[in-house]
């Protein structure tokens, strides 16, 4: 009886125990296979905001670069322009002293002839007549090496003041552009246009013209 009463409770006992066992057993396993879980979710999260951010990052240094890329462009527009202001500047002044050093010089020149050359009522191309006077002056110029010659276009006066200024440039041109054409250096020609000639007692086609007038420096 005695031993039955022992074996009755040693053996709920054991089971307890072993049951005990495996329960903790069991929880080990479940809370080590969480931590894998959280621990893979963790490192997931942290690489996916990791590669977010390094887009972001990635992002912004192509902007940077873009930036940076224009800025130079910028510059060197900027640079360009101003290079060729100072170009410009630089002919500018060459071409006012050229003028102030023909302006101080030209009581340093003798008229040696001059020459009429006629146009047609708002004409400024050259005719037959007009060519065989410029030959004539080519010709002086080229055996003299000396000689200047300054250009005077002149118009009538029917029309606009600024119309007639043009049409005398125009004529002054035509003269020029032919001399050169023909071998006349373009140093040796100085031209204007004066617009139109508005003194009476001169006939309309008189002064339709370009004058034209054979200079040579006083110590030749």
């Amino acid at each position: 009886m005695r031993q039955a009463v022992m074996v009755g409770v040693v053996l709920p006992a054991a089971l307890l125990l072993v049951s005990g066992c495996a329960t903790k057993k069991w929880v080990t396993e479940f809370v080590g296979k969480k931590e894998v879980d959280i621990d893979q979710k963790v490192d997931k999260k942290v690489a996916d905001e990791s590669q977010r951010v390094d887009q972001k990052v990635e992002g912004v240094d192509t902007r940077l670069k873009t930036a940076e890329g224009t800025l130079t462009q910028t510059s060197e527009t900027a640079k360009g322009a101003k290079d060729r202001a100072d170009s410009a500047y630089t002919k500018a002044d060459e071409t006012n002293s050229r003028l102030t050093r023909l302006w101080s010089n030209r009581n340093n020149r003798n008229q040696v002839e001059t020459y009429p050359v006629l146009f047609g009522f708002d004409k400024w191309d050259l005719n037959d007549n007009a060519q065989t006077t410029l030959v004539a002056v080519i010709k002086e110029m080229k055996e003299n090496p000396g000689l200047t010659v300054d250009l005077q276009g002149y118009a009538d006066p029917v029309g606009s003041y600024p119309y007639n200024v043009g049409l005398s440039q125009r004529r002054v041109e035509s003269v020029r552009r032919f001399l050169v054409e023909q071998g006349i250096e373009l140093p040796r020609i100085h031209l204007i246009g004066l617009g139109p000639i508005a003194e009476k007692g001169i006939p309309n086609a008189e002064k339709r013209k370009v004058t034209v007038r054979l200079m040579v420096n006083k110590e030749d």
